[in-house]
C-alpha cells in the first residue's frame, strides 16, 4: 500500500491538503526513508528517491568503497564492488537498489506515521505563511464550534480562535454565524499556527472606516486617535490632508450611511466622530462632545487637564458612569478632570480663603496667586522663591518671606485638624 498508486497518492494530498507537489514527494520520501532504516538499522544511509515514470519511491542503500572495511554498514571492500563493475575506485560512493517489499508490516507502519506527521507540519507551516502577514487585517470566517468560553472560527483552509477576552460582551454567536473580526496575532504553536482574532481591538474600528470610506482609503482623510468601550461606545478623530474634505463628513456619509454601516458591523455600538487638532486644548474640547465646555486648565508637567463647564452640562460631560471621559481621555492621551462652573468656584473661594492666611500677601497678590494655579498654602510653601517673585512681581527676599509665611500656615492647618480630630467624638458624643 505504501508504494502502490503512489502517482494518485501524491495528486490526492495535493489537492485536498493544498499542499504543493514538491513538499508531497519530499515527505514521502522521508517516510520511505525512515521506514527502511527501522528495517535495516539507523546507521545505515540509506536515500528515498520518487520515481513519477514507475509510479514508486525506490531505496537506494549508499556505501562507500575502501580498502578495508571498518563499519560495514556505510563501508564496502573494493574487491566487492569490483565485482559487480570492475570501474568501481576507492572513495566512490556504491549505490544498492533495496526491495521496498521487504521492508514489512512495522516498517510500513512507521512509514504511514511519518507520512502522517510530515503532511501536519506542512500544512502548519503553510498556514503560518498565509497569516503571518496578515496581522492588523480584517478576515471574515464562520463559527464552527465553543471550546472554554472561546470562539473557534472557520477561515475556510485553517482555523481560527476569537479569545474570551478579545469578545464583546454583549454579542452572542451560534455555530454557522459569519463574523469579521481583527487579527491581533498568529503564533506558532506546538499542534497549529494559531491565528488570534480580536472583537473588541481599536483597530477593528479603524479598519471598518477604510472599509467604508474611500477617503481613509486613499490616504485623504487620517485616523489620527480610536478609542473604544467595545459594545457600548467609542470616539474616534479624523483630519483632512485636503483642505476642501471635510473629514467628519466623509466618515459619516450621505445620510449617515457610511457610519451607519459600521454601526451595523459592530452590532449597535455608537461612533462619535470628532475632528483632530493639533492643540490639545482645541482637541480636548471636541472630545469631550456632546458636552459644551467653558475654560482649559492644562497642566503640562503632570499632562493633566481640567476642564470647567456650564452646570447643566456637568452630567453630559461625565457620561453614562463615567464613559465619556474616559473614552475623551484614552482619545487624547491626557488625564481629564471635569468641574461644574458652581464647584469651580467654591473651590476658587476656598483656595483663595487657605492662601489669604498668608498675612504677607494683599488681595491682588493672592487673585494672582489663584489665577496661576496654587490651590492652597502647600503649594505656596512648595514653591520655589523665584516662581513667586515672577508671578507677583516682587523681589526674591519678599518672595521668600511668602514662602516661609505659607509653611507657617500649614504648620497651623496641621495643628487644627489634629485638634478637630481630638475633639471630634467627643463633641459628637455630646450632641447626642
Amino acid at each position: 500500500m505504501i508504494i502502490s498508486d503512489l502517482e494518485r497518492l501524491v495528486e490526492s494530498i495535493q489537492k485536498e491538503k493544498n499542499i504543493p507537489r514538491d513538499v508531497v514527494i519530499e515527505i514521502l520520501e522521508s517516510a520511505m526513508e525512515a521506514a527502511a532504516k527501522k528495517k535495516y538499522g539507523m546507521t545505515k544511509d540509506i536515500e528515498a528517491q520518487y520515481n513519477a515514470e514507475l509510479g514508486e519511491v525506490e531505496l537506494i542503500e549508499w556505501r562507500t568503497v575502501v580498502e578495508e572495511v571498518e563499519d560495514p554498514d556505510i563501508e564496502i571492500t573494493l574487491e566487492e564492488a569490483r565485482a559487480q563493475d570492475p570501474g568501481w575506485q576507492v572513495g566512490d560512493s556504491y549505490g544498492r537498489i533495496v526491495d521496498a517489499s521487504e521492508l514489512g508490516r512495522i516498517a510500513a507502519q512507521t512509514a504511514k506515521q511519518v507520512i502522517i506527521q510530515k503532511i501536519r507540519d506542512a500544512e502548519r507551516e503553510l498556514t503560518f505563511n498565509e497569516f503571518k502577514d496578515r496581522k492588523g487585517e480584517l478576515i471574515t470566517g464562520i463559527v464552527r464550534r465553543f471550546e472554554k468560553g472561546n470562539i473557534i472560527v472557520d477561515l475556510n483552509r485553517a482555523e481560527a480562535i476569537l479569545p474570551r477576552r478579545e469578545q464583546v460582551p454583549t454579542e452572542t454567536y451560534r455555530p454557522g454565524d459569519r463574523i469579521q473580526a481583527y487579527v491581533l496575532d498568529i503564533t506558532r504553536a506546538t499542534r497549529q499556527p494559531q491565528v488570534v482574532l480580536s472583537r473588541t481591538h481599536p483597530g477593528l474600528l479603524q479598519k471598518l472606516f477604510e472599509m467604508e470610506v474611500p477617503e481613509i482609503y486613499e490616504g485623504i482623510v487620517r485616523i489620527e486617535a480610536c478609542a473604544r468601550e467595545p459594545g457600548h461606545r467609542a470616539k474616534i478623530a479624523v483630519s483632512s490632508t485636503d483642505p476642501d474634505v471635510d473629514p467628519v463628513g466623509a466618515c459619516v456619509g450621505l445620510k449617515g450611511s457610511r457610519v451607519q454601516a459600521v454601526v451595523g458591523e459592530l452590532r449597535g455600538e455608537a461612533i462619535d466622530i470628532i475632528p483632530w487638532h493639533p492643540d490639545p486644548a482645541r482637541f480636548i474640547v471636541y472630545a469631550i462632545a456632546p458636552a459644551q465646555v467653558a475654560r482649559v486648565y492644562i497642566d503640562e508637567s503632570n499632562h493633566t487637564m481640567e476642564l470647567i463647564v456650564p452646570d447643566d452640562q456637568l452630567a453630559k460631560a461625565i457620561g453614562r458612569r463615567g464613559q465619556n471621559v474616559r473614552l475623551a481621555a484614552q482619545l487624547t492621551g491626557w488625564k481629564i478632570d471635569i468641574h461644574s462652573e458652581t464647584k469651580h468656584a467654591q473651590m476658587l473661594d476656598a483656595s483663595r480663603d487657605e492662601i489669604a492666611r498668608v498675612q504677607v500677601l494683599d488681595d491682588q497678590m493672592v487673585d494672582a496667586l489663584v489665577r496661576s494655579g496654587f490651590q492652597n498654602a502647600q503649594d505656596l510653601a512648595d514653591a520655589e522663591a523665584y516662581e513667586i517673585a515672577q508671578i507677583l512681581g516682587v523681589d526674591d527676599d519678599f518672595a521668600e518671606e511668602v514662602v516661609k509665611a505659607a509653611d507657617d500656615v500649614v504648620g497651623a492647618l496641621i495643628m487644627e485638624e489634629a485638634e478637630r480630630r481630638r475633639h471630634g467624638p467627643e463633641e459628637t458624643a455630646d450632641a447626642e
